[in-house]
């Protein structure tokens, strides 16, 4: 099992080995650990954090080996409120996140769908895992889009930002899950905070409506988050938002365990079997 570490001081991420991985003529250093079926863990905003890390090692100690993409802040930083700021303003101007896009996916998805294939073919197994957070949330969806992709977990989707009711995807893509979705009879696993800011009822709506019973929705109460977060959450995201990251609270009986133990059961069924089943 992996050793406690703090939440308070930067992750130095000593125990995954960083690769420098280069896809379809784009190169990403990404963090690998762990043994088994693949599971591409996207991190939250405004980087790959303490708890972003500490999600990950939950993921290796399941069994999986986990592949977490850098893709934007600084690797193992705790999540500081100035320089998450710069982090997010950043992301939202670059060219490989839509961020205000209601009707498009963000081209980063392509890498990622791309590295779904890579990590298939180096662990093998009938596919590959994902899980998207926040900024990423949406990420897995859009990757059911590559074939060795079985489970996707989106967590607190937070795209576009300034549109709640939209999804980030184009009504063909969605379409193309949902096809997808039903005919090799899979589910998509989402979790929110009921009182979420950035992530609110309107988008898990319209995801239900676009995939119908295919899109399982989790909506757990404010009182289930954790109210100690490093500054970047307490002062700028200043609602529940994390589910199984900054707002976990790691103690036996807590909803946020319940979804993240959920999530990792969901990981194993879909994975370790060759016949997919259904959630």
């Amino acid at each position: 099992m992996a050793q406690q570490r703090s939440m308070n001081e930067d992750d130095p991420l000593d125990d995954f080995t960083a690769r420098q991985i280069a896809l379809d003529g784009i190169e990403k250093k990404v963090y690998v650990m762990g043994q088994g079926p693949a599971v591409i863990v996207m991190t939250e905003m405004p980087g790959i954090s303490p708890h972003v890390a500490r999600f990950a090692r939950w993921v290796r100690d399941a069994g999986f080996t986990v592949y977490m993409p850098s893709l934007f802040g600084r690797d193992g930083a705790v999540p500081g409120a100035e320089e998450g700021i710069a982090v997010f303003k950043r992301a939202c101007v670059s060219a490989e996140f839509r961020a205000f896009a209601a009707n498009e996916s963000s081209p980063v998805t392509q890498w990622l769908r791309a590295l779904a294939r890579f990590a298939h073919a180096e662990c093998g197994g009938p596919g590959v895992g994902a899980i998207g957070m926040c900024f990423t949330g949406n990420f897995a969806l859009s990757m059911m889009l590559e074939p060795a992709m079985l489970a996707p977990v989106v967590c607190q989707p937070s795209l576009p930002m300034d549109k709640p009711e939209a999804t980030n995807m184009s009504p063909d893509e969605l379409a193309s899950v949902r096809e997808r979705l039903e005919r090799e009879d899979l589910t998509v696993m989402a979790y929110r905070f009921e009182g979420d800011r950035h992530c609110r009822a309107q988008r898990f709506a319209a995801f239900s409506q676009a995939l119908g019973e295919r899109f399982i929705a989790r909506v757990l109460p404010d009182s289930a988050a954790s109210t100690n977060t490093p500054p970047f959450f307490a002062q700028v995201v200043a609602s529940p938002h994390s589910v199984v990251t900054a707002h976990l609270i790691d103690e036996a009986g807590q909803p946020t365990v319940a979804a993240r133990d959920e999530i990792l059961a969901f990981f194993a069924r879909r994975l370790r079997s060759s016949s997919s089943g259904k959630a």
